[in-house]
């Protein structure tokens, strides 16, 4: 029989197609960004007219965008535990800066979301603020990631501090401003350097998980002079406040923050602050951007990109000045409202997404994205059909402050819930700056009781050692404890 030269290569080709067809498709690489209290002043997402970021901005045009994504927690170690458990902080118990959630029993032995990756046969690396804490022990850190890098946190900064003492005191984190230093000081910078590493040098043995944290516009906040002056230096820049805006709040909405390093708008204001907070957050925010554009740029070039899932996200938002406050530990839109990006294979570029999202959701749509086995433990549902562009029922985004404090974002509405009873509403079409409680004006009550039903079944008390920023109440004696302080109806309002 003679065998021809095409017949061979014939041959090979379909043998070759056969095997294609019938090997698994490798699961998708994942870049997993964070960034801390970063709040909707990204150019996309419009929550400020002058925001520079065209990293963020390109990224969002190659995926999806979740205009309406809000955080579980308006505070650092809730919020991230949340996301990582795939369990909301009223189901877990975990409301303050403490405890990490390994010392609490019940969760001691919970499977996070990099350890699912991880048990998939993914390589889990991380760098900067991932989790609230970074585990001490090398031990320790290896069992929530492979390799857990130390870089993170502020860099370089000034020989004192650039503002004045604030009314809580000198406290190390209340700074901001502009002094000379370099870009590759920044603790971010790093991270950034770090990270793009891997993403050229990881094996391509095993699928990568690769988390990125980044620790700006979270204060202190300084940048160099180059990135102040992207934003004009009057007050152009200020958010619009409505004076007297808390006048139709309840008491109880300040017991959330009640004392707190970060100033309220009255100090900002009077020792000449407000604006240099603001350019200070805008001006990180974009220098944060550019470690993302550095991110991207090694991504492309590691020949990853097509099959690598990109997901940005804000752990919670921050005021500055809304709501007469800077920072966070409110149940309002300024600091529920997060980022939300995700682009990769399969996702629809320039696709934007107005449904209610939760940051609880990330678990199991990164689950499902990459093709893993599912888990019935979790408590956020998978954006995968938003992303698929199919029409489905939503459900709104729970946000929760300390123990039986609830906000219920809707499409349309933002229902509030304080552990008192009291309540704001707001119609977030006709009022999007949330300046009018409608709670207790006549005609919302079928709107009052639809946003009621979500409120969490489960809503347990603070965990064993829980502490910073934990807010309990009684009912009986009508008196609520803030970090060990009793807090009564008569007392005056901290720095009001």
């Amino acid at each position: 029989m003679k065998i021809t030269v095409a017949l061979v290569v014939s041959v090979l080709l379909a043998v070759s197609v056969t095997v294609a067809r019938s090997a698994p498709a490798r699961h998708p690489d994942v870049l997993f960004i964070v960034i801390d209290d970063q709040n909707d002043w990204i150019g996309a997402f419009g929550g400020h007219p002058m925001a520079k970021t065209p990293h963020l901005d390109a990224l969002a045009r190659r995926g999806a965008l979740f205009s309406n994504a809000h955080c579980q927690a308006p505070l650092c170690n809730p919020s991230r535990t949340s996301v990582l458990l795939g369990l909301r902080p009223s189901s877990t118990g975990i409301y303050g800066l403490a405890p990490w959630f390994r010392t609490v029993e019940a969760l001691r032995d919970r499977v996070t979301l990099p350890q699912h990756f991880h048990a998939q046969g993914y390589r889990t690396m991380a760098t900067g603020k991932i989790y609230h804490y970074r585990p001490n022990s090398a031990e320790d850190r290896s069992r929530e990631f492979d390799v857990w890098d130390g870089h993170g946190g502020v860099g370089a900064k000034p020989p004192q501090k650039l503002i004045p003492p604030t009314p809580m005191g000198n406290h190390p984190l209340m700074d901001w401003g502009v002094f000379p230093h370099r870009d590759e000081d920044k603790g971010d910078y790093q991270v950034t350097t770090w990270a793009a590493e891997q993403l050229r040098t990881a094996p391509r043995d095993r699928p990568l998980f690769l988390a990125t944290g980044f620790f700006l516009p979270h204060v202190p906040c300084y940048a160099t002079q180059k990135w102040f002056d992207l934003y004009p230096d009057d007050d152009s820049v200020l958010p619009k406040l409505l004076p007297d805006d808390r006048n139709d709040t309840p008491r109880f909405s300040w017991y959330l923050h009640w004392r707190l390093p970060e100033p309220r708008l009255a100090w900002l204001k009077e020792n000449h602050q407000w604006r240099n907070l603001v350019r200070s957050y805008l001006a990180c925010t974009s220098f944060v951007d550019a470690q993302v554009g550095r991110l991207m740029e090694a991504l492309k070039d590691s020949g990853r990109a097509e099959n690598t899932i990109v997901v940005v996200w804000g752990d919670h938002g921050f005021h500055l000045g809304e709501k007469e406050i800077s920072g966070k530990n409110t149940l309002w839109e300024r600091s529920t409202r997060v980022p939300l990006l995700i682009s990769g294979p399969g996702i629809t570029p320039v696709t934007r997404i107005s449904d209610p999202a939760e940051l609880l959701d990330l678990y199991p749509t990164l689950i499902d994205l990459c093709g893993l086995p599912k888990r019935s433990d979790l408590e956020g549902r998978s954006l995968l059909p938003q992303l698929r562009g199919e029409k489905v029922r939503t459900r709104p985004a729970i946000t929760t402050h300390n123990q039986g404090n609830h906000s219920v974002r809707s499409k349309n509405w933002r229902y509030i819930h304080y552990a008192d009873g009291t309540e704001e509403l707001y119609d977030r079409l006709t009022d999007p700056n949330e300046w009018t409680n409608l709670a207790g004006q006549s005609g919302y009550a079928e709107v009052l009781a639809e946003h009621r039903r979500w409120l969490p079944r489960i809503d347990l008390p603070p965990a064993p050692n829980s502490a910073s920023r934990v807010l309990t109440y009684d009912p009986e004696s009508d008196e609520a404890l803030w970090e060990g302080e009793i807090v009564r109806r008569r007392d005056p309002i901290p720095q009001e």
